[in-house]
């Protein structure tokens, strides 16, 4: 069937189905939001044990629901719709000419239970014209196999990087059966759904070779996709392996993911199909998300806090790779920088129980992938905010339309370089070893037995002493504020961001405490200002590193350069007011903060 006879007969089928209008026509996309199917509706953060359960029904207790406390169980599922609960899954995109290789790997030679079954699956998924499903964190899909139809709503699932919510039912054709879905969308969608109609937005035509490998960590279906993604007149090609929990531990998927990327080049990936074909269907590059806010019960045990920020860390990151990759939206590599700080923070922390070997080795290697984006930030805040601001400002004075030729020229190597570092079998050992590391605690076997009691201890306990040396730590560098050179003051950034980055962490232990709230309020307008100052000091050197390409553009630099002069000496006042407010705000762990 080709795409356009699926999409044909999915229109013909849901006018025939649902009444539906199919004559009105779509509205553009709306411009996408952060906002997830999460944040509509009450939810725990999910914390997956060590010792995973062995049966999908188990693994979907630890899943956020979609109707208040209600699990994807406990819902109503008419015409036989069966829930499955969620699907536990990480991508490895390869060569489109290295993907039959891998089937030969030893670790699949050894360990498949069979040869597998071969499929050619087609599917259109849908959406109305304003996306509400994909802008709310769901997608729906009808995928062909054969004779049968299945219709899949898949949703985001908190903080776990590989966990997603599905739901499964088989329909006559083609089009899908909204009824079935709606069990699993949550309530104030719906009557957007039932008020606006649905849009086959892309399809996917894909051949799989499935197999199912047993580790003695659990058991893994691994399937070899090689196809087409398509929307009107554009199209973009699949070459991935897909890792699929079966039964066991998490740390299965990663086990195997880790011998994969010994045998090729691979690039792990938790972007799904769904989302490649939205970006695809609209034309836009992959969604660089901020980091989501974490949330802890005030008891939670030590160990727990320190897998929970770990996992929530690695989403970020590897949602970030996609973005960064494509280079398109400068947040991209912003947040994949973030996510990497974050995890060193996080990674700091970790030390409060003891001198750990191989979260040295993780840190340095975050380290290292933070800095390999470090030029392409640095030239993106350039190209994209402080050259435009001055050559609007300065109308009159020539060589910017030349400076920019040069910044771009600067720009495009360092994504060069950044593509280079993410495709790098360096880049991909990192984050599956990290993912692998997170889901077996592989800290506990650093920890010298006499110290392993902390980890069971609330980590409220271990919050308000690290906040507090870091805080501490903080308040000296700043010290005599108005005197600092430079060099002080970008010292001084740096602590505010990693206490920054604590208080992301560890301020939800202190609940809704008003004093958490204003504190981390005066935190994140310190740290601002503080980066405003930093992003107009790196000016300079990019300038400088210009050298002979920038010889035609000396009036522009001068403008620049005069321009941050003035903005730096006018931001002075309110930096110091900034700083100043910071100082006098109380910490929530202080024994007088307001609660």
């Amino acid at each position: 069937m080709s795409e356009t006879d699926a999409i044909g007969l999915a229109g013909e089928n849901l006018r025939g189905t649902s009444g539906l209008d199919q004559d009105a026509a779509p509205s553009p996309r709306k411009k996408r939001t952060k906002k997830s199917v999460a944040s509509a509706v009450t939810q725990d953060t999910a914390e997956v044990p060590s010792e995973q359960p062995t049966s999908t029904e188990a693994r979907a207790l630890a899943e956020p629901s979609l109707h208040g406390n209600a699990t994807a169980a406990d819902v109503a599922t008419p015409n036989g719709a069966a829930p499955r609960g969620s699907e536990f899954e990480l991508k490895l995109l390869v060569d489109p000419e290295r993907l039959a290789d891998f089937n030969e790997a030893p670790i699949i030679a050894a360990n498949a239970r069979s040869k597998g079954t071969r499929k050619h699956l087609k599917s259109v998924y849908y959406d109305t014209p304003k996306r509400t499903l994909w802008r709310n964190g769901l997608s729906l899909r009808v995928r062909q196999s054969g004779a049968r139809f299945l219709q899949t709503v898949k949703a985001e699932s908190g903080d776990d990087p590989l966990r997603r919510g599905e739901w499964e039912a088989n329909v006559p054709s083609i089009a899908p059966d909204l009824s079935l879905a709606m069990p699993f969308i949550p309530d104030k969608l719906r009557t957007d759904l039932d008020a606006a109609r649905l849009d086959a937005v892309f399809t996917t035509d894909i051949h799989r070779h499935q197999r199912v490998v047993a580790l003695p960590s659990g058991t893994v279906e691994i399937a070899f996709d090689q196809g087409i993604l398509k929307s009107g007149d554009r199209a973009t090609s699949v070459s991935e392996i897909e890792l699929e929990l079966k039964s066991g531990s998490p740390s299965a998927i990663y086990d195997l993911a880790l011998r994969l990327a010994e045998h090729g080049s691979v690039q792990p990936s938790i972007r799904s199909k769904a989302a490649r074909g939205f970006d695809l269907a609209d034309d836009a590059p992959p969604l660089a998300r901020k980091p989501r806010k974490l949330r802890f019960d005030v008891s939670i045990p030590l160990d727990d806090a320190f897998a929970t920020t770990l996992r929530a860390g690695l989403r970020h990151l590897l949602e970030s790779l996609p973005a960064a990759e494509d280079g398109r939206d400068p947040e991209g590599v912003h947040q994949m920088r973030v996510a990497l700080r974050r995890l060193r923070s996080v990674l700091d922390l970790m030390r409060s129980v003891g001198s750990l070997n191989r979260l040295e080795a993780v840190r340095a290697e975050a380290r290292w992938l933070t800095q390999s984006l470090s030029a392409a930030r640095e030239w993106d805040i350039f190209q994209g905010d402080t050259l435009p601001a001055v050559a609007k400002g300065c109308p009159s004075i020539a060589g910017f339309d030349t400076l920019e030729e040069a910044a771009e020229k600067r720009r495009s190597a360092a994504y060069r370089k950044v593509r280079f570092i993410l495709a790098d079998s360096r880049c991909a050992s990192f984050l599956i070893g990290l993912g692998g590391w997170i889901e077996t605690r592989g800290w506990r076997a650093d920890i010298p037995p006499e110290n392993l009691g902390q980890l069971v201890e609330p980590a409220a306990n271990l919050a308000g002493r690290m906040l507090s040396e870091q805080h501490a730590k903080v308040l000296k560098r700043g010290r005599h504020f108005k005197s600092l050179t430079a060099e002080e003051r970008h010292r001084l950034r740096l602590a505010v961001k990693k206490l920054r980055y604590l208080a992301d962490f560890l301020l939800p232990l202190y609940g809704r405490k008003k004093s958490a709230k204003r504190f981390s309020a005066k935190l994140v307008e310190l740290q601002e200002e503080l980066g405003s100052f930093n992003d107009m000091a790196t000016t300079a050197s990019l300038l400088a590193g210009l050298g002979t390409e920038a010889l035609d553009s000396g009036a522009a630099v001068a403008a620049i350069t005069g321009w941050q002069a003035h903005a730096m000496a006018g931001s002075e006042p309110r930096l110091r007011s900034t700083w100043c407010d910071f100082v006098k705000t109380k910490p929530p762990w202080a024994r007088d903060a307001e609660a």
